[in-house]
């Protein structure tokens, strides 16, 4: 009898309706109960199609120095006179706290160029977050000392490519770096020897789509070009051969097994490198 009575509105005895977090009677509209406790989930999403939510704020990042966790003070037009000018020495303060160290200003520096780099280059975000740990690495092991920051910060981005099998030459790299070539080899060797980077020879396949796409060719050719580069690696003949001109050289060679117009200067440009290498991988090809 208890449930019935309350089941029903204290007002007109009408029947109770559960909307949402709140109990409403159906005929009277009297609100019964009110329950303010959501149990959905408190995602928010912060992208305009709405497909990434996220508990709190922003993801952390390897590619800021504190992790993505600092906060800034933001700016309005609404505040005026003595409060703006205040909120003004409180912005000023706080950007000077936000970098405590030299090792915390040196991680800044680096980390800009890294992020500029991949972007310069058009990697993948997992390239900028992996190479932003190393040159983190480099720094625990002491290894930037008498040494370039744009060094180390070309020589991460270099170093993540080859773990992460991105086709990117050296020459890529640098030019799109400050850093120049001899600083960028200091610090990759010291890479190399102190951390012990797993780089192993790179695939000369992993050039082929970008150059085939750079040179126009055909889907056709791209695979064929994919196999003879396959094909070489497997049989060892690649050893102490440039990757990206055995690339080259193996779109040259499909492309003519195909009838398509390539040259061999024009696949020599696209890898930088000269026709001779081109020449001397077909010559082993057509062998």
């Amino acid at each position: 009898m208890s449930q019935a009575r309350e089941a029903e509105c204290p007002e007109c005895s009408g029947r109770l309706n559960a909307d949402g977090t709140e109990t409403v009677c159906g005929q009277c509209g009297l609100v019964v109960d009110e329950y303010c406790i959501d149990h959905g989930p408190e995602w928010r999403s912060f992208d305009d199609d709405q497909t990434n939510p996220e508990r709190t704020g922003a993801p952390l990042t390897q590619s800021r120095h504190d992790r993505g966790l600092s906060t800034d003070i933001g700016r309005s037009t609404r505040v005026k006179g003595r409060k703006r000018r205040r909120l003004s020495r409180m912005r000023v303060q706080h950007n000077r706290a936000q970098i405590s160290s030299k090792r915390e200003r040196n991680q800044v520096y680096a980390f800009t160029e890294i992020r500029r780099l991949v972007s310069a280059l058009s990697l993948p975000k997992h390239i900028r977050e992996s190479a932003c740990s190393l040159f983190r690495s480099a720094q625990s092991a002491d290894l930037l000392r008498g040494r370039s920051l744009e060094g180390f910060a070309s020589a991460t981005v270099y170093a993540t490519c080859r773990t992460c099998s991105v086709s990117r030459t050296v020459e890529e790299v640098v030019d799109a770096a400050k850093a120049t070539e001899d600083e960028h080899q200091a610090a990759y060797r010291a890479l190399n020897r102190e951390l012990d980077i797993p780089t192993g020879p790179i695939d000369p396949a992993e050039y082929v789509p970008r150059y085939a796409s750079e040179l126009d060719v055909s889907q056709a050719v791209q695979r064929a070009a994919e196999t003879y580069a396959r094909r070489l690696r497997e049989s060892g003949d690649t050893a102490g051969r440039n990757p990206s001109g055995v690339a080259a050289a193996c779109l040259y060679t499909a492309a003519r097994d195909a009838g398509e117009s390539l040259t061999q200067r024009d696949a020599a440009e696209v890898a930088d490198v000269t026709p001779v290498t081109v020449r001397n991988t077909y010559q082993l090809l057509q062998d």
